[in-house]
């Protein structure tokens, strides 16, 4: 019988610990650590090792297929021109986003093109997800559907099926039988994301995965999944608008930090080929506390609106509050400011908002910024056709 031991995880980072605490010693995050029971490897290490043969580079054959181009511009723009056959590829998102319906729109474009892919759900049944498929369009409607939670059985399927995509939707609710643990646990999400992604190489397969997300926005799960995958994205969208963003934040065959632009509708996703007058489309001219920057994203120039709101504090210490914009940069720009400006924050509370749910991350975003506090300071508008670009 194998010898087994027992290890407590973080869910957060996936360190891990002899015995359980009620803080992370790695990430610092509380109540993350669960128990989880280790069997001991098999020997498979030996193996590998002996059949483990170096070859020079310039002896390896070059790729044969191309990239998979699904037809959707924005998602096959942020992926660098689309999918490249092996590679695996992690979407995450806030639930109810839209990840499981973008992915099945590339599905069934490809499916349209004649390519052949696989929808593996471990959430939905087959009818739970062609409800779903119907306002998509009859092209979903092609697109193969199996209801697995075992890796092993989805992989096996996926082998008889030859298919050139495979979805899996979602990482957190699979699981390997050999494993113990039970489904979303850190040693099953490790283990079952290293499974697919050897069959994917070795299948020379793009695969597809749904990732959930914290509450703190990171992708749930241990940061190893992240390192195993070839490309992460990140579908966002701000609450209450029908347009989503998807953000690349590593691609080992494309650029980071790319953003594609969807508008949600009742047919599913549309891309937006003008992000920049989406963005400014509910604009209100005349207003203070108002301003346009001009933000690179990736390699695509973005026009987006920052709006400012200073009031007098009127509960104790003022209040800073940044939605897209780091607060570190607020505060500092405050101080220029109040330093340089005379414009005296001390008793102002201070919110700053980026419009669609865009993150400013650049310097250069810094005089826009402070051009909307400003507006909003004096209760002046800024001038309608003016852009602001600079670092302070």
């Amino acid at each position: 019988m194998a010898r087994t031991r027992t290890v407590y995880a973080c869910v957060e980072c996936g360190a891990e610990a002899p015995r359980w605490q009620g803080q992370c010693p790695s990430c610092g995050a509380w109540n993350t650590l669960v128990e989880e029971v280790r069997g001991r490897a098999r020997g498979g290490g030996r193996e590998a090792a002996r059949h483990a043969e170096p070859v020079r580079l310039a002896e390896v054959p070059p790729a044969e297929g191309a990239r998979l181009v699904s037809g959707l511009a924005e998602f096959d723009f942020v992926l660098g021109g689309g999918l490249v056959p092996g590679s695996v590829v992690l979407v995450g998102g806030e639930p109810g986003i839209g990840k499981s319906t973008l992915l099945l729109q590339v599905a069934a474009a490809l499916e349209a093109q004649g390519r052949r892919t696989l929808y593996v759900s471990a959430e939905e049944s087959p009818r739970q997800i062609r409800l779903r498929a119907e306002r998509l369009g009859p092209d979903a409607g092609a697109v193969p559907v199996l209801a697995e939670t075992e890796v092993e059985a989805a992989l096996a399927a996926a082998d008889l099926a030859r298919p050139q995509l495979v979805v899996i939707d979602s990482i957190q609710t699979m699981h390997l039988a050999a494993l113990a643990g039970a489904p979303g646990s850190v040693g099953q999400v490790r283990e079952s994301a290293a499974h697919l992604q050897r069959w994917a190489k070795r299948a020379d397969v793009a695969v597809l995965l749904v990732g959930h997300v914290t509450k703190g926005g990171s992708l749930a799960g241990p940061k190893t999944l992240e390192h195993l995958v070839d490309t992460v994205l990140y579908f966002e969208g701000a609450r209450g608008r029908d347009h989503r963003v998807l953000r690349a934040t590593k691609n080992r065959f494309g650029g980071v930090d790319e953003i594609g632009v969807f508008r949600m509708t009742a047919a599913g996703l549309v891309p937006v080929a003008n992000p920049s007058a989406l963005f400014l489309g509910e604009r209100t001219v005349g207003v203070s506390g108002s301003a346009v920057v001009a933000a690179i994203e990736g390699t695509r120039p973005l026009l987006v609106e920052v709006q400012a709101l200073c009031a007098r504090a009127s509960y104790g210490a003022p209040q800073r509050v940044a939605t897209g914009f780091d607060r570190q940069r607020l505060a500092l720009l405050l101080a220029v400011l109040e330093k340089r400006a005379g414009i005296p924050f001390g008793q102002l509370d201070v919110f700053l908002n980026v419009v669609g749910g865009v993150r400013l991350a650049e310097p250069a975003a810094d005089l826009a910024v402070a051009a909307a506090l400003a507006s909003s300071v004096f209760d002046r508008a800024l001038p309608a056709d003016a852009v602001f670009l600079g670092e302070v």
